[in-house]
């Protein structure tokens, strides 16, 4: 049967570049993209789109049949910052959008079914340093009890209903393509923007908080193999750790100095600070080496000179216009 792939919440930060990798893979029409907006970025305007949201049940379940839809990648969340802010919501979302698409996957609607976790399911008492990954997880945030109810959710539908579901927890990805989407890890992208435009940036953690880090493309290129290798390969099926680097703001800005040595990082630390606080500096990821083959692209050095050059001609780009 050909392969053809629902990506739901595309027009989010790794929607947009997950859709684009897939339907260059794939094929433009073997890629619907999905989300609640009423019309999708021009980077993912190539191929099918579909208004469409993931807590309506019955739509994406015609969504399903209508597009002869074999996999499906479930990347409609509110992220950490935005689900403190409004928790009822994010609960709603994060969790009865993982369930129709489980409860979906059970009919027989999706062969195969990928859905992100993230280093939130951590707490503080999780060991920081090189996190295995089985290991104590108390989440003190909204996004992260969310994820990690999602994890057993997923376990669950593969033991009991051998539904083919595979997750990663995601680190602070980084990406030039789109906007930070809410996360606590978004200084990271905006520190960028900021550092070309006006030489200066006011981060919202402090200088020395270490968090596992990892580019968009490597993020991608995971979720693509994780998802196209064999079932008996995925021997996890709660979600695997995935690691790229770690750095700290004052690290990251040392970084940007290399090529903008004017740069100023000031600190002001804010309610993220306790979220980030309370998750890894680094992450073991063996177990998805092991099983299927992962391996990162960017270290640190890698990651900031991708970053400066795309993002500044990005920035020359819409200052031509």
């Amino acid at each position: 049967m050909q392969r053809k792939a629902l990506i739901i919440g595309a027009c989010g930060q790794i929607g947009i570049e997950l859709t684009m990798a897939l339907r260059q893979k794939l094929g433009a029409e073997s890629v619907v993209a999905s989300d609640v907006k009423e019309t999708c970025p021009p980077a993912i305007a190539d191929g099918p789109y579909v208004q469409l949201s993931v807590l309506d049940f019955d739509a994406l379940r015609q969504v399903l049949i209508t597009y002869q839809i074999t996999e499906v990648y479930n990347m409609a969340a509110l992220l950490s910052a935005t689900s403190e802010k409004n928790p009822a919501f994010a609960w709603e979302l994060n969790m009865n959008g993982l369930l129709h698409t489980l409860n979906l996957a059970k009919e027989g609607l999706i062969q195969r079914l990928f859905w992100p976790s993230s280093i939130a399911v951590f707490g503080p008492t999780t060991p920081r340093q090189n996190t295995p990954q089985d290991t104590i997880m108390d989440p003190n945030s909204v996004y992260g009890i969310s994820k990690l109810a999602g994890e057993r959710w997923c376990e669950y539908y593969a033991q009991k209903h051998q539904v083919d579901v595979r997750s990663l927890r995601y680190p602070g990805l980084i990406g030039y393509r789109s906007a930070p989407g809410g996360g606590t890890t978004d200084y990271a992208v905006d520190i960028f923007y900021k550092a070309i435009e006006t030489g200066q940036y006011e981060c919202f953690l402090g200088p020395n908080t270490m968090l596992p880090m990892m580019m968009m493309e490597d993020a991608i290129r995971a979720t693509i193999d994780i998802t196209e290798a064999p079932a008996e390969q995925i021997k996890i099926r709660s979600s695997y750790n995935l690691a790229g680097c770690s750095f700290t703001p004052a690290e990251l800005a040392e970084h940007i100095r290399l090529y903008i040595p004017a740069f100023e990082m000031t600190y002001a630390p804010d309610f993220r600070q306790s979220l980030a606080d309370s998750w890894p500096d680094s992450i073991d990821d063996q177990r998805a080496r092991q099983d299927w083959g992962w391996s990162h692209a960017f270290d640190t050095a890698a990651l900031t000179k991708k970053m400066i050059e795309e993002i500044g001609l990005k920035i020359n780009a819409t200052n031509a216009k």
